[in-house]
């Protein structure tokens, strides 16, 4: 029996502080020696640490490597590698994303984390709240934007992005979103009340806007506190406004206006984008969660994410777990390797959606996203997949073969459930805080992206490109199970691979 979550806490407030401009910067550092590491800062809670991003490159030194990169916005670097046993390494050359400055680390032991590093140093990004807003329900005009900052910002439609449908039976919740190209964070909370005017009820959002969605966290707290504030003392607006003078973006122009969650590295490691500290204050975390929720059904969800297929979760509220779910779902098709994906369409998260989204969702080829409408499950062009609670389905004839559980899909989750059972037992029984599970999930499923998709382009690069059985084994899926699986994974990516498995049941 699956084990059935309900609604996760809200996320404690955490700010980083910003570096000190007049500060120089240090030079790299040498490579690190165990007798001399200096303890590691955290902003952490105990027991609770910003994951590393590492993991092993293929084509470097077979020795254990480590290296700071610091990138700068629109530039690129070229970035020593230093081997194990203090030799300098060849130079490789990183592309920054747009916007960013931040010391970014690699290596190759991704259980240890990189001593004389501070966690601000290892993942740190700018604050940018282009807007802070109140959202009220009122009982004569409905969902209505009641203050906002700067005055002159277009929110049309945030009023029913940060008050999900339903929220009238719930006392509080967290509604993540998207409004155009930025993301969006809101706190939602209901108080009785003793006026006929409000029919007993004085509904409330507090919320902000951002260019991206891995810095929402941090204010999370504070949010929680200004919709309990805005819902006993309605009309004070100065702590919001002092906020908002704070962390209030200068943002360079965005061009294209397409969204800028985070940047793309040329480098083979954790995709931050898909990582961002997301973390909740359960004992278990958001991934763990998520895996107790859907069981083996999430190597189905896996497939669909990695063929860029639209996904669609339905739940009553709270819809603040759910946010989470589809952070974990964009998780499962992260992939590492240089030039793979690059021709299709991004899976980006699109949070929490409702009716008025659905103009945008119609020109969408990729997505997840989840609701509390219940009449999206009607609209079939929007979405491939729907997915109501632990349900999986799809109304897509050829996609129906991907619902079925092969004997791979069964080891495949075997051995995460014994994978993250083990570090469960490391942590209680020898207090190793290294790594989390928010770790393993996505390293799990990165080396099994990484694993199939270098297999797929050294057949396709091979005299002979043909996708054998013995291919399909290695690369941990089933020749007969998956076939109609590895049929749109080549379509999608565009292997020019000829798959040559016999169907045993079938003349």
């Amino acid at each position: 029996m699956v084990k059935q979550s309900d609604r996760a806490p809200l996320l404690d407030w955490e700010e980083i502080p910003p570096p000190d401009p007049n500060q120089a910067a240090p030079p790299p550092p040498a490579p690190p020696r165990e007798d001399d590491a200096p303890p590691e800062k955290s902003s952490q809670p105990a027991g609770r640490r910003t994951p590393t991003g590492t993991a092993a490159v293929t084509g470097w030194s077979s020795g254990t490597t480590t290296t700071a990169i610091t990138c700068s916005p629109t530039k690129s670097l070229t970035a020593v590698i230093a081997s194990g046993d203090g030799s300098p390494g060849r130079p490789r050359t990183v592309l920054c994303g747009h916007g960013w400055d931040r010391p970014h680390t690699l290596g190759t032991d991704r259980h240890v984390p990189f001593p004389g590093l501070s966690v601000r140093d290892q993942w740190e990004e700018k604050d940018q709240i282009v807007a802070v807003f109140v959202v009220t329900f009122d009982t004569r005009s409905g969902n209505m934007v009641e203050w906002c900052l700067p005055h002159d910002i277009n929110l049309d439609g945030v009023e029913f992005k940060s008050m999900a449908s339903g929220s009238h039976r719930i006392t509080s919740d967290f509604i993540y979103f998207r409004k155009g190209s930025y993301f969006g964070l809101a706190c939602f909370a209901n108080m009785p009340v003793e006026s006929e005017l409000e029919r007993g009820a004085r509904m409330k959002s507090v919320g902000i806007l951002s260019p991206s969605y891995t810095l929402l966290y941090r204010y999370m707290h504070f949010l929680e506190n200004q919709v309990r504030h805005q819902l006993q003392c309605p009309g004070q607006y100065s702590p919001l406004e002092a906020f908002y003078e704070d962390k209030k973006a200068v943002l360079p122009p965005m061009g294209n206006g397409l969204v800028t969650a985070c940047p793309t590295w040329s480098v083979t490691t954790i995709n931050r984008c898909m990582h961002p500290e997301m973390k909740i204050t359960h004992p278990a975390g958001c991934m763990s969660q998520f895996i107790q929720f859907f069981g083996e059904q999430i190597m189905v969800l896996w497939k669909f994410a990695l063929l860029r297929k639209r996904l669609l979760i339905f739940s009553p509220p709270p819809v603040g777990v759910v946010c989470y779910r589809v952070y974990c779902c964009c998780c499962l098709a992260n992939v590492s390797l240089p030039g793979i994906g690059v021709s299709v369409p991004e899976l980006r998260p699109f949070f929490y959606i409702n009716v008025a989204d659905i103009t945008a969702l119609e020109t969408e080829m990729s997505y997840v996203a989840c609701t509390t409408e219940k009449i999206f499950e009607e609209k079939k062009e929007l979405y491939d997949v729907y997915i109501d609670n632990q349900n999986v389905k799809t109304h897509r004839s050829h996609l129906q073969p991907l619902l079925r559980l092969n004997a791979a899909d069964k080891e495949k989750y075997r051995k995460l459930t014994e994978q993250r059972q083990m570090l469960l037992y490391n942590q209680e029984v020898d207090g190793d805080c290294t790594s989390t599970e928010e770790d393993l999930f996505i390293l799990f499923f990165m080396e099994l992206n990484n694993r199939i998709f270098q297999i797929l382009s050294e057949v396709a690069g091979s005299i002979d490109p043909t996708l054998t059985a013995e291919h399909v084994r290695a690369m941990g899926l089933d020749p007969q199970g998956d076939r109609s699986f590895l049929i749109d994974l080549l379509e999608v990516y565009g292997f020019d691979i000829t798959l040559v498995i016999d169907n045993l049941c079938c003349p």
